[in-house]
């Protein structure tokens, strides 16, 4: 079976990602977006990194989807269209399916095209009766969703934890962004990840095998096979530190010496020591999601943690 995926009308990916380049190497403090880290190689490395003992958040929501999955399931309407933003693989995905069986279809919305494919089509494979659409995307942008979902309710699941990847102030304008795209009456399944100890949130961004830091380097290599880059991946390191004042995980490339790269017809000079900050991990407490969660529009509804109070799954609905 092969699913065509649906490409919205929007600025293709490659001119946005040399313009978001330049922009972010142009700053005082060096940045890259985390979105453009999941390229066909940098997708397959966070399933990785999934899989690691150091990182507890795939473990920990798949085990609250797992037990909490009769009661997320009966707080969506029967016959909605789900809407997962930012897919990836259908891991947690499948284990709600199990509970949806009156789910009328499924939206995957990822940004890379091969990826969304190859899932959307396995997915279909074992779920034959399930009406799968998926959309090539940049979920941060808005977009429109398939004409065949008109009429039908509409949720959405936005789990990882990704939302902490946004400043608070930006991850507002997300949900604000969701909100429209889904409209009135949407739900909206949320993973959260927790306030905790450094220790655990350091080493869940900088595991022994180096895994995480072979998904950081993949952003530079993207850079070079598809802007003209030259960045050389020896003279960059991984570092991933916690910022307790302002609550998140921050992941760098420190360049080991001072140098200049190319990217097209661009140079942007380093000094020894100079890092790019390439992401960054907000953790929150449930009080401050719900918050966050109803300042952007939203109704908050339910939470759920696991026993150790690792990770959050929130229901929201949009009235």
């Amino acid at each position: 079976m092969t699913i065509k995926p649906t490409f919205p009308d929007a600025k293709p990916v490659a001119p946005a990602f040399l313009d978001d380049v330049r922009a972010g190497l142009s700053r005082p403090q060096k940045t890259l977006s985390p979105k453009y880290f999941y390229d066909t190689a940098g997708s397959a490395l966070f399933e990785d990194i999934t899989r690691l003992p150091e990182y507890y958040p795939t473990r920990t929501e798949i085990g609250i989807l797992d037990v909490r999955g009769p009661e997320i399931a009966a707080l969506l309407p029967a016959g909605a269209a789900l809407v997962e933003f930012g897919s990836g693989s259908t891991l947690k995905l499948r284990r709600l399916l199990r509970h949806l069986d009156k789910l009328a279809a499924y939206v995957p919305v990822e940004i890379s095209g091969e990826f969304v494919q190859a899932q959307a089509e396995a997915l279909s494979g074992d779920f034959p009766h399930l009406r799968v659409e998926p959309v090539v995307a940049d979920f941060t942008r808005d977009i429109d969703l398939p004409e065949s979902l008109a009429g039908l309710p509409r949720a959405g699941f936005f789990p990882g934890s990704t939302i902490g990847n946004f400043e608070p102030e930006e991850a507002e304008a997300l949900l604000r962004r969701f909100g429209r795209i889904l409209g009135a009456g949407a739900h909206m399944i949320v993973g959260v990840d927790l306030v905790k100890d450094t220790a655990t949130l350091e080493s869940a961004y900088d595991d022994a095998e180096g895994v995480t830091a072979a998904f950081n380097l993949n952003l530079l290599t993207r850079i070079n096979r598809e802007l003209a880059g030259r960045f050389d991946l020896d003279a960059f390191a991984h570092r991933a530190v916690f910022n307790p004042q302002a609550s998140r995980i921050e992941m760098h490339l420190v360049a080991r010496n001072a140098q200049d790269v190319a990217v097209g017809s661009d140079t942007f000079a380093f000094a020894a020591g100079e890092t790019i900050h390439t992401e960054s991990s907000y953790k929150y407490t449930r009080e401050t999601f719900r918050a966050l969660a109803e300042r952007a529009g939203w109704t908050w509804i339910k939470v759920w943690t696991d026993p150790q109070n690792l990770f959050s799954v929130h229901a929201l609905r949009l009235d």
